[in-house]
């Protein structure tokens, strides 16, 4: 639980922000998309576009091909077709862990409690 000005975050309160933002917003989807497989695939993953290393970060073997092409193509392109942009906000949720420690508990709290300000 994190604790910002007396009010209190719930780690399932974080979980389920993240996988909704993960769902349905394509710039969230799309910077952890870009930031897991350029910062926790491997270097001989990202050149290969698989999963080599059972190492707990990055994308799973089932999503590895893919979702590193999909990466690939967006930074040269920086564009996905509409259907590919439906596969990443498909399968960008069961990443919230990775994505919540590249940005911290602190930071995402701070971002829910404003989005309940408003």
């Amino acid at each position: 639980m994190v604790h910002y000005n007396s009010m209190k975050v719930t780690k399932k309160a974080i979980q389920i922000f993240l996988k909704e933002q993960l769902k349905t917003n394509e710039a969230w989807a799309l910077r952890a998309l870009e930031r897991i497989h350029s910062e926790n695939q491997t270097s001989q993953e990202q050149a290969c576009q698989t999963v080599v290393e059972d190492n707990g970060i990055g994308f799973t073997g089932c999503d590895g091909n893919l979702l590193s092409s999909f990466a690939d193509q967006y930074k040269r392109r920086k564009s996905l077709s509409p259907k590919q942009m439906d596969i990443v906000l498909k399968k960008m949720p069961k990443y919230w862990r990775q994505v919540l420690a590249f940005i911290g508990d602190e930071k995402i709290a701070n971002i829910i409690l404003s989005k309940n300000e408003n």
